[in-house]
Order: C-alpha cells, then structure tokens, then sequence
C-alpha cells in the first residue's frame, strides 16, 4: 500500500485505526479527510492522534474532491452519523452522510483506479434477532435510520465490486473500549463510566438483549485485513461479520463483569422497561475462516479495567456525563446551539457547493 485514504478518522474510532495502520504500513501515505465536528473531543490523550498522519484534510465526505482520491490504493470508509440517537434526531441527515455521500465516494474511488474500498459497516443491521446467531445470510431488519443507512449501503457498494474493485463491508460489533477521542454513549463505555463516576449502573431494560462486542483496537486489526484481503479470499464483494462470539453478552451480564472488576457498584435493572428491539447474537465463524491472522485479542475484563483506568487517569468523577461533550449527540447538539453547524450539518461558515447525491435511496430490500 503506497497511500490510503481514511474519512472520518477524527471520531471514536479513527484514532486506534490511524496509529495501527501507521505501524503496519510505515512507508505508505496516510491522509485523514473528516469534518472535524469531534476534533476537541480529546481524552488522555498526550499526543494528537492526526500527526502519525502524512496529511489531515478537513472537509465534508459530502463535497470530497476528486483530486484527494487521485494514485490512491485504499479507502478506508468510516466516516458517518455515528449512532442511533444521532440518527434519529438528524434522519434525512444520516441518509444522505451515511448512504448517499458513501456511495458517491465509492464510485469516483473505482473510476480513479481506487483498488480497495473498506466500508465501516454495522451488526446492528440485524435488529430484532430472535434467538439464533445471525450469520451474513441472516433477514435483515434494521430498526434505526443508522441500520438502514448501512443496508442501503451494501446494496449498492455490492454491484461496483468487480476483479479491480475490491469492496469489504465490515460489519462490526459495538465497538467499545479506550481511544484518544473516547465516546462514552456505548454500553461498556456507558457503564464503565457509570460505575466510575456513580458507583451505579442503571439498565434500562430488564438485561436480557444481546449485544455483540468488539475492542476499537481489534476493529483497527480487521480494517488492515480488509485494505490487504485479495480478491480470491471471500470475493471482490464481501460482506463480513467482524468480531468474535466469546464477545456475545447479554447486557446483565456485562453490567455484572464490570462490578465484579469494580467493587462496590451496585447495578440497577428496569424490569418493568419496554422491550429494547435490539438484540441480537452474531456467529463470526466466517470471518474466523477468512482472516485467522487477525482475530480479536482483547477480551472484555482487560478492556473494562482499561477503561477504569483511563477514567480515572483524566479525573474523571462526573456523575452528568451523559451531557457532557463524551456524548456525540450532546456534541452535534451544542454546536447548533451556537450557530456553528446549520440543520444539514454543515459549518455555517463555509461557503461549500451543494452535495452531490449519489442516488436516490433504493427500495430496503431484505433477504
């Protein structure tokens, strides 16, 4: 790899991927595209994270130019409303980042001889489970405007793949664990720091849902297999469950293993809650099968105490951390309050040419 492109990698996750890929491939040209709305967002963090970058780029995945994906070898496509309640407040918003400008950005990547697009896809396209593991032939059933952007996605990332074109589709597992710009609106992020600032873990719901995990530092491993996956290993289009199933947890459960970790919290579970929707088991055998170099390797004790620490490192005793600037939502909301980002998310102080689309949203086809 002579030079990769990484879009939002001033977010959660971009940070862990930026310093894997900088010690994995130390000669290419990393160049980081982001709209910088999480810029400010830094914690614990004595370095930032955009100088192992050769380039960092600001602007909107909206408007990129074509020039910046000019004798590029791989993009890495994380940038997008990251969240449910981000998508639900801002829903033609996530559309039009997550799906329309994604699409657009895949199909100038092919025409400029792009020869790898990795696309930061989600689990969370499964919704409402049922009780088996889903498997990448699963029924989709996205129940959030964030899902259904990355169903829209893979159905038209699907037909640009071709042998020149290699399109990998990662769907992750809720990422959660350390970064330099860490995100505490994740479930062991949530109550980690609940348990920290509180002594209390407060569930809302009776526990059961299953969620799917995965550490952001074994997201950036994936995301390395994926830029490199030849096109004979899974096919030039692939769409992947990425994660582990030792990483399957009902939420009781991980509320349990962080008090057992750390002693005197008490955890709170709402029986009488409505039913969250959201659960779901994920079976990671194919990806197992495809990518045995680069398996997960945290595991979720080591990455609750890293949590603790780091917490605890920065002085971290706020028991109203939900609106503090660790919530992306809170962050979105407060630069509209002060009329710096427009209601399409936009800065107001830019003069930018409107978007273009890349089409408009397919039928959601599920299968």
């Amino acid at each position: 790899m002579q030079r990769i492109l990484i879009t939002g990698n001033m977010g959660y996750v971009g940070p862990g991927v930026v310093r894997h890929l900088r010690r994995v491939f130390p000669k290419a040209e990393l160049i980081g595209y982001d709209m910088g709305y999480f810029a400010h967002c830094l914690t614990g963090t004595g370095r930032l994270p955009e100088s192992r970058l050769d380039r960092q780029l600001f602007g909107d995945v909206r408007h990129l130019p074509d020039s910046l994906l000019q004798e590029v070898d791989a993009v890495v496509h994380l940038a997008a409303i990251s969240n449910d309640p981000m998508g639900q407040t801002y829903e033609d918003v996530t559309l039009e980042i997550n799906y329309r400008a994604g699409i657009w950005l895949a199909r100038r990547a092919k025409a400029a001889g792009v020869s790898s697009f990795v696309f930061a896809s989600s689990c969370s396209m499964y919704g409402a489970g049922g009780d088996g593991a889903k498997t990448e032939n699963s029924a989709l059933n996205p129940l959030t405007a964030y899902a259904r952007s990355k169903v829209l996605s893979e159905q038209e990332l699907a037909p640009l793949a071709d042998e020149s074109f290699c399109v990998t589709c990662l769907r992750f597992a809720t990422a959660c664990g350390w970064s330099d710009r860490l995100r505490l609106d994740l479930v062991v992020n949530d109550f980690v720091a609940g348990a920290v600032a509180t002594g209390r873990i407060s569930i809302l719901s009776d526990g059961s849902p299953w969620r799917p995990l995965i550490h952001v530092q074994d997201m950036a491993r994936a995301i390395e297999w994926a830029i490199g996956r030849p096109a004979d290993v899974g096919g030039s289009f692939l769409a992947i469950n990425a994660g582990s199933e030792e990483w399957n947890y009902q939420v009781r459960d991980l509320a349990a293993a962080i008090a057992a970790i750390i002693p005197g919290t008490e955890v709170e579970l709402n029986p009488a809650a409505p039913p969250d929707k959201r659960s779901y088991r994920v079976d990671f055998s194919l990806f197992r099968q495809l990518a045995p170099n680069h398996q997960p390797q945290r595991t979720l004790a080591d990455t609750i105490t890293e949590l603790r620490d780091g917490l605890l490192g920065m002085g971290f005793r706020d028991p109203e951390f939900r609106s503090s600037q660790l919530m992306r939502l809170r962050v979105l909301t407060a630069l509209g309050e002060t009329g710096q980002l427009d209601e399409g998310l936009s800065w107001t102080a830019e003069k930018a040419p409107a978007p273009v689309k890349a089409a408009e949203p397919a039928e959601l086809a599920l299968s």
